[in-house]
């Protein structure tokens, strides 16, 4: 039995989003959490990809590259909304 590939995507972009309202401090559901992190995923490959860094095997730098991306989404929106 396999697990079909965007219900993964979105398991782990949730824990991603997830992760990243913790460090920056933030609430939201589920489904905040969800769109932060695959948002934050696009968003921190790019990054990461711009300054050239590619962190571990792939599963712990698209986690790394989905926080750090949802960190920046985060901020990024506070800052906006201001």
């Amino acid at each position: 039995m396999t697990i079909p590939p965007l219900i993964v995507t979105l398991v782990l972009g949730g824990i991603a989003g997830w992760l990243a309202s913790l460090i920056v401090g933030g609430s939201g559901g589920i489904i905040r959490n969800v769109i932060i992190g695959l948002i934050g995923a696009v968003v921190g490959h790019f990054v990461l990809g711009a300054v050239g860094l590619r962190l571990g095997g792939p599963f712990v730098h698209s986690m790394v590259a989905a926080v750090l991306g949802g960190v920046i989404v985060i901020v990024a929106g506070r800052f906006v909304g201001r």
